[in-house]
């Protein structure tokens, strides 16, 4: 993905934000922590990349022009996820003291667990509580299972997988598979939805095995006497597969989760199927002998759910 040389960095956005806030450059610029000549210098320098005035200056304060109007909007939503972002790096810095050790199949650690770690965080902070330090494995399914079991992750969140008996489980909700290809796929202006032989035929983008995702295709598949077809690649991540699509390659099942924004955009396109059962469970797995889970996961189960 390349970014045009027009999106000013995360803390301009953050100044600016503060300016509609607070009502003047002076008001922003002491809240950040810098001088107001600083922080004008700033502002100037961000109208002058993204090719339009965001403010009014006058003796009384700065006011947000319409389009600094709207240019705040985009940026309030953009540094929430930055905050998001920033939480779940912290997770992955290689640090020995770290607390928690959780696991993540690749789209739950993706999509969903940074938005818990970030939760977690912010109820410790509110109750007066040391943060937990954590850190985060993304792998697949598989490999979550086995990080669990063998006890190098305290707790592990995995998709559509059958847990051992040995380890206590938690449904935390679940999502749903979709078949993916590029606008342009002759697959994209399909009429009628694809039979489970049809989809057993197709030449996929697809996870590795052990993948969550690519379990419940076989799965679904299976119940009908069916395989998958040999893939045209087999990738690690479900944000390789989907860029994979997005880049003119083969078919693809995503989750419905990964491919929200394209759909949206029309970067992709959903082919629909019929006869196949692509819903999956979203679990937290953790050694039964530990159940009930207690201190931060048993915090981190309690803000662990689908949409949270």
């Amino acid at each position: 993905m390349s970014l045009s040389p027009h999106l000013p960095d995360v803390s301009a956005l953050a100044l600016l934000v503060e300016v509609a806030r607070l009502g003047s450059i002076g008001a922003a610029a002491r809240a950040q922590g810098t001088t107001q000549q600083a922080a004008s210098e700033r502002l100037r320098s961000l109208e002058t990349q993204v090719g339009f005035s965001v403010l009014q200056r006058g003796p009384r304060g700065s006011t947000l022009t319409a389009s600094g109007t709207v240019l705040v909007g985009w940026a309030s939503r953009l540094l929430e996820v930055a905050e998001e972002v920033d939480g779940a790096i912290s997770t992955l810095r290689d640090d020995s003291g770290r607390e928690l050790h959780v696991a993540a199949s690749m789209t739950i650690a993706e999509h969903l667990v940074p938005r818990w770690l970030v939760l977690l965080r912010q109820r410790q902070v509110r109750e007066g509580v040391t943060p937990t330090t954590v850190s985060l494995q993304a792998a697949n399914s598989r490999a979550v299972v086995e990080a669990v079991v063998d006890g190098r992750a305290d707790v592990g969140f995995v998709e559509g997988s059958a847990t051992p008996r040995s380890l206590a489980s938690l449904d935390l909700g679940g999502d749903e598979l979709v078949l993916v290809v590029g606008p342009t796929s002759p697959l994209a202006a399909a009429r009628r939805p694809l039979s489970p032989h049809q989809v057993a035929e197709l030449v996929l983008t697809s996870r590795e095995p052990g993948s969550g995702t690519r379990d419940v295709v076989e799965q679904a598949l299976a119940g009908h006497g069916l395989s998958m077809a040999p893939p045209e690649a087999e990738l690690t991540t479900s944000s390789a597969v989907r860029s994979s699509v997005r880049a003119g390659g083969a078919p693809a099942f995503l989750s419905s989760l990964v491919v929200e924004g394209d759909l949206a955009t029309g970067d992709l396109v959903v082919v629909a199927t019929e006869g196949l059962d692509l819903r999956r469970t979203f679990r937290a797995v953790w050694n039964g002998r530990a159940a009930p889970p207690a201190g931060p996961v048993r915090e981190l189960l309690g803000l662990a759910t689908v949409g949270s």
